[in-house]
């Protein structure tokens, strides 16, 4: 079960949070195998996923925009 990955980091910019917020949903679902979590785990859902808009955040601001291609 593959999907296609989005590439958050191109040379114009760094995606808006909304796109990291999608990506890090995705990754969660992924890796739990939930696709809706209940309402019991529905706040550990969020935390994780807030979590790692955070981090992908901070790596993206880190790394900024990539460097334009040689061509």
């Amino acid at each position: 079960m593959c999907r296609s990955i989005r590439i958050l980091r191109t040379e114009e910019e760094i995606v808006a949070e909304a796109e990291i917020r999608a990506a890090a949903v995705q990754f969660v679902r992924k890796i739990t195998g939930i696709r809706k979590p209940s309402a019991a785990l529905t706040a550990a859902f969020d935390d994780a996923v807030n979590e790692i808009v955070f981090a992908s955040g901070a790596l993206l601001a880190t790394v900024g925009p990539k460097a334009a291609s040689a061509a």
